[in-house]
């Protein structure tokens, strides 16, 4: 796409010849092939790169940095996809697993960090006696983890509750292991910020790693300075409001394309059944009504800035189209909402609903 959007490489020109002479080329590690119909199949990659909550990352990068941890004679890290979650898992031998996910932890950024490490003390191979990495034993599940053991005091009674407020799995014992009960970064931010309110002081995320069960992170707030939680409060109510230095950027390159849709999301979803149009329409009409970025319409100021304003209601309806192709168009950015909605009727049970913002 990025080709043909370039007015000097027209499409014919592109698929004669796809490389552009004199700039340079990247090798992406992707590995694809050509189809008879002439699509791009991707069949995978040629490295270990694995995608875990938005973050590509190498497992050989993380082996290596747990290698370089005295004690350790042996690791390996794998990514495990269940329920439609990625994870990635370590296996390891010569130290403890906690001691492991503490050191790694000063070594690693959050979202490196794996969800469990398990600890080995025979590894598979394969008949060339290399690690048989497919064969590595499935992370333990509730049969694994400790016997409850219940909280002590009224610290450990507010963190149990947080923990299963964040990770929808209870009860939690004092000795329950955070990321062994499915915790990983984004869930540790949003402990972080639960404690922030709850007891008035600030835990480093990487605490969350180094002591992560109850009994070890009570101890840890106890011995915190307290740093009253603030929630952040909204804005005074006023016409217009200063924009956003991305919100600015969108606005002007929107302005230097005449429209254009470069920064259009488009979506299709298919709608199997019977479809009741009224109703549809009306949720549509209340997420409006609800969320103000869905009421937010942009302009040049006074003083020849952007800024954004907030309408209290905006029209909304769901509309009719041909096809995709033809509902796909520029925004107005000074009209609300930005934001759009409409039906292909394919059949009486079949429609495709196609939105875009």
């Amino acid at each position: 796409r990025g080709y043909l959007n370039r007015p000097e490489l027209t499409e014919e020109r592109f698929l004669n010849d796809p490389f552009y002479p004199g700039e340079r080329m990247y090798q992406t590690g992707d590995i694809a092939r050509w189809t008879e119909e002439g699509l791009v199949e991707w069949l995978g990659r040629s490295d270990g790169q694995v995608k875990v909550r938005g973050y590509r990352i190498e497992p050989g990068e993380i082996e290596a940095a747990i290698r370089r941890i005295d004690g350790i004679r042996e690791a390996a890290v794998t990514a495990r996809t269940e329920h439609g979650e990625t994870a990635l898992y370590a296996y390891i031998e010569g130290r403890e697993s906690d001691d492991v996910r503490a050191e790694l932890a000063t070594r690693l950024p959050a979202y490196m960090m794996p969800a469990q490490f398990i600890e080995m003390s025979e590894w598979p191979v394969t008949p060339s006696g290399k690690l048989d990495r497919r064969a590595l034993p499935a992370p333990g599940g509730a049969a694994d983890r400790q016997a409850y053991t219940a909280p002590r005091n009224v610290t450990e009674m507010k963190l149990c509750a947080l923990w299963e407020e964040v990770l929808k799995n209870g009860p939690v014992g004092i000795r329950d292991h955070f990321f062994e009960r499915g915790g990983h970064s984004l869930k540790a931010t949003a402990l972080v910020s639960r404690i922030a309110k709850e007891f008035g002081v600030q835990v480093p995320l990487q605490d969350i790693f180094a002591r992560p069960t109850v009994e070890e992170l009570a101890s840890v707030i106890q011995d915190l300075e307290e740093s009253p939680y603030e929630a952040i409060q909204p804005a005074q109510t006023q016409d217009t409001y200063p924009v956003s230095s991305a919100q600015k950027r969108m606005y002007v390159l929107q302005q230097l394309e005449d429209g254009g849709v470069g920064y259009n999301m488009p979506a299709v979803l298919e709608l199997t059944g019977p479809l009741d149009r009224v109703r549809l329409e009306e949720t549509f009409r209340q997420l409006v009504e609800r969320h103000e970025s869905l009421r937010t319409s942009f302009e040049t100021g006074p003083d020849g800035e952007p800024v954004q304003r907030i309408h209290d209601s905006v029209p909304f309806q769901l509309d009719e189209a041909e096809s995709a192709d033809a509902f796909v168009r520029p925004f107005c950015l000074e009209e609300a909402p930005l934001f759009r909605a409409a039906l292909v009727k394919e059949s009486d049970e079949r429609h495709l609903l196609l939105t875009d913002m």
